[in-house]
This record gives structure tokens, C-alpha cells and sequence, in this order.
């Protein structure tokens, strides 16, 4: 069987092959594979969690998308997406069993030893069949997995190149990656550099420091960029681009990071961000903008995107606004006023763990900056120092009430990293 499947990558030629497990093959194919040298080629496992709904508790949902990608840019290329692998071939069922285990403590390999399941299930014989019967004779592999490479020399394809499939970490599934490096032999899904096509990945979780929410708030990292001086804009409102690429590609990491990244209304007015994941390969998370009075222009970007977007307000917004909001798929929660600072944040972090929120990287402008660490509500700051001196602008941090340098908030566990032409320093607030 064979029909044309129109994707976000654009068109493949998509195939499916019915093996003697019982499982069904599906190969999208791009382009024409000619004498089946060299072929780009994706294996890719069954994850209903990841791949269709976006959990970030793998990263295959960004594994496929990426691969699509590239196999769409070089306009000729292989991904078959193998059923029946589900959880490294126990089962959707089992695989959820496996999760409740992890959140008790087990690693993703004790896990499945746990249920009665070797670490590794899955057997690409059937995989290899499927590129043999296409005229795929040899392949530069898009994989992190050892054993995949392994497997399809053992059923005769040849393997050109081994390409690391790079994808940024998430405070969710960074140990679960890690425990596939260290004990199954997977390359670490950062760092690999995939050319123009794709954004290079960038493991953050050195800045992001240890992801540990508490019972009645998520993890909260503030996360600015800054002049030497302390600007965080010019005098007439300018911020772009106070870093350099290399700074910036880290703060989307740090997004591709985090549950939900949050900022102020004044800067959804001022920037008209995305709060979207584009620099490197990663999941966007949720966007928060705190908006006491809903001033939020109904053609902001993080209204008007397919990306997900929570507001909060207060009771002093109009019903009506509310109610257009709401109308339009938007999320929105009120919460107490707490003036003069705008919605009270002890009772917006509550609502948000309550909502299953464990991370918010909290990215500005100054006044949520400035209210966070008056509050004591942030538990790592990162900062991003460009070389620039601006002189006269807007303050990164107002004014704290602090009287003596003793009494000023300090660092510790601190990290100081070099990106291109910046220092980011990153550190847990004491």
C-alpha cells in the first residue's frame, strides 16, 4: 500500500508493510532513492506518549519531527516508524507501568527489569526487510541508539554514517536520557551539529541547575540578559539584541527546558515575544503572561500561534475580555490583585503546581524580575552579561529594599559560562 501523506516537513510517499509479528511498518519516503546508496534514514520506535501527544518525558516526539525535517530538506531520505516498539518493545500499558516505577525512584532499565522486561525488547529485522524490499541498499543512520546501527548491519544494510539525532533536554527526561548513555551506550542527544537544516542542541543543565519543585510552587528560574552596566534596555525601550546568537539559543534551551516559561504583560506589549522554542530542537513549553487588567493586544503573537498560552488575571479585568479570551481557546485563571504589583504571585506559582507545572523559567520584564526576588519566590537566577555599556535605560532589578551589601541576596552553587561574545552566570538564590 502506498498513498501521498502531506506533513509540516511537506509531502512523503508513505508505505506500509505488514510483518510476520503482526506489527505494521510505515516508511515515508522522500524523493527519489535512486540506486539506495546513502540513503537518509530514521528508525523510529512507537511512542504514542511522545510522538502524539508531546510528552516531555522522552524526547521522540522531537526525535521524529527533527528527523522528518531533515530527511524533508535533503529531498531524498527514508523514516520508517516501526509499530508494535512501544516502550522499547513492552507495550503502551507496560510502558505506563514503567513510568509509575520511575517516579519512585527506578531508572528507565530497572523499570522495565522491575515488570519482567529487558532493558531492550525491540528487533529490527522486519525494519531491515522493509528498506531492502525499497532498493535501499546502504544508509547514513539519524539514531542515538547503538543497537539499531548494529542490528541493521546484522541483516545486511550498510551503514554509510551514523548521525546523532540531537534534541535539547528537559528537566523531565534528563535523567532518563542520562541512564541510556550510561548504561545502554546512547550518544548524548546534545551538542551534535546537523548543519543549517536543523538547530544545533544545547544541554542547559548546568545553567538550569537541580530541578527540585516544592509542595505548594514549581521550580522557578529567572533568567535575563543584561549590559555590563545592568541594562536591560536603552532609555528608549530597545532591547534587541542586548546577546549574542549563542546566549540567545541558551535561553531557548532553558525554555525547551522548563514546564512553562512566564513573563509580565509590559513586555508582551513592548516585544510581542513568541516564548517559543526555535533556536534549538526542542518542545515549547506553556507560556504564562501575568495581566492584572487583561491590556493583552488580541493580535499578540502568544494569541494568535498554534502554541499554548495561559493568562493570569486579577478580578479588576473586564468579564467581558475574559469571556472573549476564553472564546478564542486562550487559558486564563484569576487570581487575587496584589498591589502595586500586579497579580499576587504566591497564589499564581499555587495554582500552577496544583496544574502539574514542576518548572517556570520566568523571563522578564524587570517589574516580574524585580517581584520574584523581593518575594523570595525564585530559586536559581541566570544572567546573561553582554559586553555593551548603555548607560541611562531600564534597570534588570529595581529596587529590593536592601540597606546594606550583607543583606543582599546571594549565589550559591554557582556555574560561569562563556557563549560567544557573552558570560552567563548562573547560580541558586540563598
Amino acid at each position: 500500500m502506498r498513498v501521498p501523506l502531506p506533513t509540516p516537513a511537506g509531502e512523503f510517499d508513505l508505505r506500509a508493510f505488514a510483518g510476520a509479528s503482526g506489527s505494521v511498518q510505515l516508511v515515508l519516503v522522500k524523493g527519489d532513492l535512486g540506486d539506495g546508496r546513502g540513503v537518509l534514514t530514521r528508525l523510529h520506535s512507537e511512542c504514542l506518549t511522545g510522538d502524539a501527544l508531546g510528552s516531555t518525558r522522552c524526547d521522540c516526539g522531537v526525535q521524529l519531527r527533527s528527523a522528518l525535517r531533515l530527511i524533508a530538506s535533503e529531498g531524498r531520505g527514508v523514516l520508517l516508524y516501526a509499530t508494535g516498539h512501544e516502550g522499547r518493545g513492552i507495550g503502551l500499558l507496560n510502558k505506563l507501568r514503567a513510568y509509575a516505577l520511575q517516579d519512585d525512584g527506578l531508572d528507565t532499565l530497572e523499570a522495565n527489569r522491575h515488570l519482567g522486561f529487558p532493558p531492550e525488547s525491540r528487533e529490527y529485522s522486519e525494519a531491515a526487510a522493509c528498506l531492502a524490499t525499497l532498493g535501499v541498499r546502504s544508509v547514513r543512520l539519524l539514531t542515538n541508539n547503538p543497537d539499531k546501527e548494529t542490528s541493521l548491519r546484522r541483516s545486511g544494510i550498510e551503514i554509510d554514517q551514523v548521525i546523532a539525532l540531537a534534541t535539547s533536554p528537559h528537566a523531565r527526561n534528563v535523567h532518563y536520557l542520562r541512564a541510556k548513555e550510561r548504561r545502554m551506550g546512547h550518544v548524548r542527544p546534545a551538542g551534535e551539529d546537523l548543519g543549517e537544516e536543523l538547530p544545533r542542541a544545547l544541554d542547559v543543565t548546568a545553567l538550569l541547575g537541580s530541578v527540585a519543585p516544592r509542595d505548594s510552587r514549581p521550580y522557578v528560574v529567572l533568567k535575563y540578559a543584561q549590559t555590563l552596566d545592568g541594562r536591560i534596555a536603552t532609555r528608549t525601550g530597545d532591547s534587541k539584541w542586548i546577546s549574542g546568537e549563542s546566549e540567545r539559543r541558551a535561553s531557548h534551551a532553558l525554555r525547551a527546558a522548563c514546564d512553562a516559561v512566564l513573563v509580565g504583560i509590559r513586555t508582551v506589549i513592548a516585544d510581542d515575544p513568541q516564548l517559543t522554542v526555535r533556536l534549538v530542537p526542542g518542545a515549547s513549553p506553556l507560556r504564562i503572561v501575568l495581566d492584572t487588567t487583561l491590556r493583552i493586544p488580541a493580535g499578540a503573537k502568544v494569541l494568535t500561534d498554534a502554541g499554548a498560552t495561559l493568562v493570569v488575571t486579577s478580578e479588576r479585568s473586564s468579564a467581558e475580555r475574559r469571556g472573549e479570551l476564553r472564546q478564542r481557546g486562550v487559558g486564563l485563571e484569576v487570581v487575587e490583585a496584589n498591589p502595586p504589583w500586579g497579580v499576587d504571585l504566591t497564589a499564581t506559582l499555587a495554582l500552577l503546581r496544583d496544574a502539574g507545572i514542576r518548572s517556570v523559567l520566568v523571563e522578564g520584564g524587570a517589574a516580574v524580575i524585580t517581584s520574584f526576588l523581593r518575594q523570595r519566590l525564585a530559586d536559581r537566577v541566570v544572567v546573561g552579561i553582554a559586553p555593551t555599556i548603555v548607560g541611562a535605560g531600564t534597570e534588570a532589578v529595581g529596587d529590593l529594599s536592601t540597606v546594606r551589601v550583607s543583606d543582599g541576596l546571594r549565589l550559591s552553587r554557582r556555574s560561569v559560562h562563556v557563549l560567544g561574545d557573552d558570560v552567563v552566570l548562573a547560580g541558586d538564590v540563598v
